[in-house]
């Protein structure tokens, strides 16, 4: 009878492997952790869902939706995701959306969010977003051409301007809230200036950060239309975002000519940034 024991402890043994395998693939299933920024659908397009989000580690995702309804977000390793998804021929009868994202680390292990909702607009707020559109437009061109203010400090003087940068191409990449990138083209207007008409092109790069939305570094070529051109570096905090679609920022800028070094002069400016308007690349 004393073999009976050792015979069943055999027969169980694979069993409670297995048990045992499930339990730890099933604490690696809530390793990675989910942090949604943006989840929404805008007042002026109710058939566009736009989901950004951190995840805790670098991974691949998707977006799974009711009607077992699938959408790639991140095809490369990233921990920062972004997506728009036309809602339009998902035929949802209901005011609420669930979804939930998939993700897959770089070894492999696949794992779940949290059930997420999203809730739509009705007919009622679609015709009014409609009969307001253009008011929306005519508001939001208005913000977006306003200029910037800077203080100019040269050779020991201060001026005030006006300046208005406006991006030509954003570039994206890895699903990113902001642009990775942006070239873009600047007039300024210095006042009581010996030289106060500039002319600027250059690229900035952006980089996200914790606590504000962004840190830039940018380089840029200018001329004053008479002779004097030079290149400019920059620093940019983007500080607070206005409606989802424009950002306070501050901004310091160095400006040399090669050569001229008595022409050097800093700036410091605030104004709005938006990538609304530009070419997606």
């Amino acid at each position: 009878m004393k073999i009976f024991p050792i015979i069943l402890a055999l027969l169980l043994l694979p069993f409670s492997t297995q048990m045992y395998g499930q339990e730890k693939s099933e604490s690696k299933v809530d390793s990675i952790e989910v942090f949604i920024i943006d989840s929404y659908i805008p007042p002026e397009n109710p058939n566009r869902f736009i989901l950004s989000f951190y995840t805790s580690e670098l991974c691949k995702t998707k977006l799974w939706m009711e009607n077992n309804l699938e959408f790639p977000i991140s095809n490369e390793l990233t921990d920062n995701h972004r997506t728009e998804i036309d809602i339009a021929k998902l035929d949802i009868l209901k005011n609420k959306i669930a979804y939930i994202i998939l993700m897959e680390n770089s070894g492999g292990v696949k794992s779940t969010s949290e059930v997420f909702e999203i809730e739509l607009h009705s007919n009622e707020e679609v015709i009014e977003t409609q009969s307001n559109y253009f008011f929306t437009c005519l508001a939001g061109g208005i913000v977006f051409l306003t200029p910037s203010i800077t203080a100019v400090l040269a050779n020991g003087k201060t001026y005030f301007g006006l300046n208005k940068e406006l991006p030509i191409v954003s570039l994206f990449s890895g699903g990113f809230n902001y642009p990775t990138g942006y070239l873009a083209v600047e007039y300024a207007y210095i006042l009581k200036a010996e030289r106060k008409n500039f002319f600027r092109y250059g690229y900035k790069h952006l980089y996200e950060i914790p606590k504000i939305e962004y840190i830039s570094a940018g380089l840029s070529g200018f001329t004053d239309f008479r002779g004097f051109n030079g290149i400019s570096t920059e620093v940019s905090l983007g500080l607070i975002k206005i409606y989802n679609v424009f950002t306070l920022y501050s901004r310091y800028r160095y400006n040399f000519s090669p050569g001229k070094s008595a022409s050097n002069y800093s700036e410091l400016s605030f104004g709005l940034y938006s990538s609304f308007f530009t070419l997606h690349w």
